[in-house]
């Protein structure tokens, strides 16, 4: 395990974003000297990104404890595979958010796994209050209406759309993920949130 830092909290490393673009250079160097076990360049990298790390994830998991615990996994994940980072395929900083993202969502999947099995559970007692089943029914029609808003739009509206929105990347990271241009990215979250505004009755 690398070394330890302080608990990651919402303002740790936050940079504005000219502060943002300068060190994304650098970023990729400390990625490589991490990877050759740098503890000093790993505590630059950790003051350049944890704020950014922790806030992504806090926006996938509404949850502060919650998501400062998965920050400080996602860190030391950076420091276990730093050697695994292709500067040729994305910047070190997408690359980073791209680990942040996967720890958060696998979490949420955990959790509602979690959520699923106490629901089995409760639809077994015949003593549940019935406006808690209702208000478990209604959470399942929104998000299944969500859903299928989702899936009607183009692929590469639905991944700009939840990259975005969902997951709390900007426009410019949305378009290195996806490998296109960033006006595309623009055109087509404009076009993709028109048509779930419709799509979910959404007052214009």
């Amino acid at each position: 395990m690398g070394p330890r830092r302080p608990t990651v909290r919402p303002g740790d490393g936050g940079p504005s974003e000219h502060r943002e673009q300068a060190a994304d250079g650098g970023l990729e160097g400390l990625l490589v000297r991490v990877a050759r076990g740098d503890h000093a360049a790993f505590e630059q990298m950790y003051d350049l990104v944890a704020g950014q790390v922790y806030g992504l994830v806090l926006r996938v998991l509404r949850d502060p404890a919650q998501s400062e615990e998965v920050a400080q996994d996602v860190l030391v994940e950076v420091w276990r595979s730093a050697a695994r980072y292709e500067p040729g395929r994305a910047s070190a900083r997408a690359w980073v958010m791209t680990i942040a993202h996967r720890r958060a969502v696998d979490r949420v999947r955990s959790a509602q796994a979690a959520v699923n099995r106490e629901d089995r559970a409760a639809r077994l007692d015949v003593r549940r209050p019935f406006d808690e089943v209702s208000d478990s029914v209604e959470k399942s029609l929104e998000l299944e209406r969500l859903r299928r808003c989702l899936n009607a739009l183009t692929e590469l509206q639905r991944e700009s759309v939840t990259f975005a929105y969902y997951d709390g990347y900007s426009y410019r990271e949305v378009a290195e993920l996806l490998k296109v241009p960033l006006a595309t990215v623009k055109t087509r979250m404009r076009d993709g949130l028109i048509r779930m505004r419709d799509c979910l009755g959404v007052d214009r």
